[in-house]
Order: C-alpha cells, then structure tokens, then sequence
C-alpha cells in the first residue's frame, strides 16, 4: 500500500489528485489532504441547488464536483479528508464501514466514542463529523470520507444554507445534519497535524507492507493538467448537473421580476420573465437573447453586453437583473 499526503490545499488539484491515482495507479493507496475553503459537489447532483451563491460570491468560494455520489460538503483547513483506493472483486467493493474503522480506532485511542451510523456517516453523541462516499472504477474502489475536526461551522452552515423552493429537479438532494467537530470532545488537546500523522501511522501498522510515497514531478504535470481540463471547468462542474427548472423573485427598485429557467447540461433551453415593472422594449427579446446561454453569471453578462437593460426593465441595473437568475 502507497500513503500518501497530498501536498495540496486547492481542491481542483486534490480531487484531480484521487482521479489521477484511481485510474492511473494499480497500488492499494492511502492519502490524507485538505482543502482551502470550498464546496464539493456529489457527481449526480444540481451544484446551483447545493449552494448558497451569494455567500459562495462573496468569500471566492471554489465549486467542485467530485467523481463519487452522495452529498453536498463544505470543506476549509479544519477539515481533514481520507481516501482509500483500493483493488478487490467487483461484488466485494462497496463496503462503507470497512473503510471507516481505522477512523474509529483512532478516536478510541484518543478517548472518544465515536459511532458508524446510518449509510455512510460518522458521529459523535449523535451528530455527525463525518460523511463518507465510493466511486467504483473497473476492480478498484475509490472511497473517501471527511473528517471535521476544527471546521469553522458558521461558514459550514453559510456555504450550504439554500431555499429549497428554487429548484424543481430530480437531482439528489443533500440532507443537512446536525455537525459536530472532533476537537471539540478531546480529553487532552492536540492539534490537526498531530492528528493526521496519528491516522497516518494507525493505518500504516494495519498495512504491514505500507510506505509512504512523494507524488513526483510528473505525477503532479498530470495533475494538473487534469485538473485543468476537468476540474476546474465550468462545463465539469456545473454544466454536469441533471435538468433543473429554477424560480427566482427578486424586488427592485424598477419592481419585481420573476425568473422561469429551464436548464439542461449547464444551458437555458427556455427562460419566462414576468413582474410588475415597466419597459419601453418588449421583453421577449432579452429572453430570446438569453436561450441557449450557459447559466452561469459570466455567460449572461457577456450575452447581455451592449444591451441597455432599462430599455426592458426600467430603473433596474444590468448587475442587478444578472443577480437575479442566480
């Protein structure tokens, strides 16, 4: 078995990193990372329903989406995130709980009481600190799992607080649970390196035959031209997600305007505009404009560039009416 501490904190690079080592790798492999802060988006899921757009403009927030299923989660520095790749049978990959037992070793050894629980979820005194997805490729199974252990939960909470009334789509849906971190229910502190290296070394001495592995130079050129290429496009990370049908009101100064998008593969196939402002061009022409559009804010604003949006909604910006389908 490889173990492997990624030398990264950018999330393109890191989840770039386990593709890369899932299908280019034949080792059992074993890794540590962490994220600055970001969202990571399950593979099947409407990334726009998962997050809270203005919170994720306001602090620079990378979207990604991940090759695994399961749920929308927030990662910052304070979370620590595990992967295991591993070879086996194809009927014999799928095992939640195998995967997450080093974890729970661990915090046995530092005191705590931790509990494997539903499908794929670690918790303390009944909230959980852990969420955990698989993704099978041919005979190898890519598991990985988070680790909050002093997470800012004001931010976790910001990141993914959504109205779950915009979207109409048959997306999987994230169930929010009540979060906990692992520092805070340590009898004796130490801190998240310490903390990692304990994992690291816990799961070496259950691998006999494990030694840690350095990505090479051009292991990290394949990175991150994958990361490049897929990871970090909008076409990989939203333009992936299911068809969805999404309802935006906003009040203006000029009135209220509601948005009716319906989207597929990332694009708008039809777009409605209704309210009670006031207009000197017939509003049909903007939506005419907006079909076929990426929906995304970069893509309507360069759609709309050179139009004069008070022609069609008077008293009402440009930046504002962009906002409004977001």
């Amino acid at each position: 078995m490889l173990c492997i501490f990624y030398p990264f904190t950018d999330p393109y690079l890191n989840l770039a990193t386990e593709e890369y080592l899932l299908k280019e790798f034949k080792e059992d492999i074993f890794s540590l990372w962490q994220n600055s802060p970001s969202i990571i988006v399950g593979k099947h899921q409407n990334a726009l329903a998962e997050i809270n757009i203005d919170f994720v403009k306001e602090n620079n927030l990378k979207v990604v989406r991940r090759l695994s299923g399961g749920g929308t989660v927030f990662h910052d520095l304070g979370n620590l995130n595990f992967t295991f790749l591993m070879n086996g049978k194809s009927d014999q990959l799928v095992d939640f709980h195998k995967y997450t037992v080093p974890i729970l070793e661990v915090l046995l050894k530092l005191g705590i009481d931790a509990k494997f629980e539903g499908r794929n979820d670690l918790t303390i005194a009944g909230k959980k600190f852990s969420g955990n997805a698989e993704h099978v490729y041919r005979n190898r199974i890519l598991h990985h799992g988070t680790l909050l252990f002093s997470s800012v939960m004001t931010d976790l909470s910001a990141a993914l607080n959504v109205d779950p009334l915009k979207f109409q789509d048959k997306a999987v849906k994230s169930v929010r649970s009540r979060v906990t971190n692992i520092s805070d229910h340590l009898l004796q502190p130490i801190n998240l390196f310490d903390f990692k290296d304990m994992l690291m070394k816990h799961v070496m001495q259950m691998y006999p035959e494990a030694e840690l592995y350095e990505l090479t130079d051009i292991d990290k050129l394949n990175i991150s031209n994958l990361a490049e290429t897929k990871y970090s496009t909008w076409e990989w990370n939203f333009g992936y997600s299911p068809k969805y049908n999404l309802q935006r009101f906003i009040k203006t100064e000029g009135g209220k305007i509601e948005f009716d998008l319906d989207v597929e593969n990332g694009i708008i196939k039809d777009i409605k505009i209704f309210g009670d402002f006031f207009n000197t061009k017939d509003v049909s022409e903007v939506e005419l404009l907006l079909k076929g559009c990426k929906h995304s804010p970069d893509a309507v604003k360069e759609r709309l560039l050179g139009v004069n949006i008070g022609d069609y909604f008077t008293r009402i910006g440009a930046e504002e009416f962009v906002n409004g389908m977001f």
